[in-house]
């Protein structure tokens, strides 16, 4: 199964309580999923994943991105040439035989003089220039590059510099920015920082919860699933879907083929047949390791998620979800928990 649709676990609160199977309630809790599934090993599961680090080459690339956009013309360097190493802020149009060509114009682009981020002989071609001046570029594109259409041919790009970038940074700059509290430049190198290492657990940790439960579902055996239980899971997905559609103006087949290379109903039964087995999955994993949320905990913790977001009551906090619903998804939480505690982590 692709991995775009893979689905993870902490995601299901948004899926109505699952449907009645057979003569069995339609609670999660309340089945006897050990009769659709049967455990593997699920403690000790292998997870090999990047490091959460980051260093001090991404922290330098996105706070000079974020300084630079801040920086105005009144700001740039005006009285030199550009030399090697300069970021300088450029328009320019590119033409094959005196045509435009798609994607090959832009203004107040940012370009690094030295990077290679541009075709052989473009940033060279920028040496030397004036800011102010315009330079006609005649280049050819590479044989290998991407679009056809322009591999291998020959390009004149005109481009006027507009200014050179300061090479120092300024707290001026950095008050721009408009961030509550970041007015320095030191102030805004530790937010960047402090952004970058945030983000990088949030990943981690994500990228750790899909494996240990593609791992946990890869080794269990499943028996045949109840329809009742898939069904279900197709009909609220196809429900959230198609209020997508109709606020993007498109049909359910048409953004199922853009974003998940099938047609609906073929996207529709994989989705539901993965949710139905990781939920019977952690089921039974709660079942073996007494990870149920019990009557009091559950009314414990609606109360404490009730008067956080201010509600007045439980009853009002839940309006029309049923609180099967959250118990199921406090329990998926604890054996995320579990799961991910217990993993056998290799990092690289």
């Amino acid at each position: 199964m692709s991995k775009r649709i893979v689905i993870l676990l902490t995601a299901l609160l948004a899926v109505a309580m699952l449907g009645g199977c057979g003569k069995e309630s339609g609670a999660l809790q309340d089945m006897k999923v050990e009769k659709y599934v049967t455990l593997g090993e699920y403690t000790g599961l292998p997870a090999q994943l990047p490091s959460a680090d980051v260093d001090e080459a991404q922290i330098e690339e996105l706070f000079k991105a974020l300084y630079l956009d801040s920086v105005t013309p009144d700001m740039g360097i005006t009285d030199r040439q550009v030399v090697a190493g300069d970021t300088v802020n450029i328009d320019y149009e590119g033409k094959k035989d005196g045509v435009a060509f798609a994607g090959g114009t832009d203004s107040g682009a940012q370009l690094e003089i030295g990077s290679g981020h541009f075709i052989p002989g473009f940033e060279d071609g920028l040496i030397g220039a004036a800011p102010g001046e315009t330079r006609d570029l005649e280049l050819l594109f590479p044989e290998n590059y991407g679009n056809a259409e322009l591999a291998g041919q020959a390009v004149v790009f005109t481009v006027t510099v507009n200014f050179i970038y300061p090479t120092e940074y300024s707290d001026e700059v950095v008050a721009r920015l408009g961030i509550d509290d970041i007015n320095t430049v030191e102030e805004m190198r530790q937010f960047v920082r402090d952004y970058l290492e945030s983000n990088a657990r949030s990943t981690y940790q994500r990228t750790l919860e899909s494996k240990v439960v593609d791992n946990l579902v890869a080794g269990c055996v499943f028996q045949e699933i109840p329809e009742a239980v898939v069904q279900r899971y197709r009909d609220n997905v196809r429900e959230g879907m198609e209020a997508d559609c109709a606020a993007q103006g498109v049909d359910i087949n048409t953004y199922c083929m853009y974003n998940y290379g099938m047609d609906a109903e073929t996207f529709l039964d994989q989705y539901a047949q993965e949710a139905a087995k990781q939920s019977l999955a952690f089921q039974a994993v709660a079942n073996a390791e007494n990870l149920n949320i019990s009557d009091e905990e559950l009314q414990e913790t609606l109360e404490q998620y009730a008067a956080q977001g201010g509600y007045a009551s439980v009853e009002e906090f839940l309006g029309e979800l049923d609180r099967e619903e959250y118990r199921e998804y406090f329990m998926f939480e604890k054996v995320l928990e579990f799961l991910t505690q217990n993993a056998q982590i290799t990092e690289y």
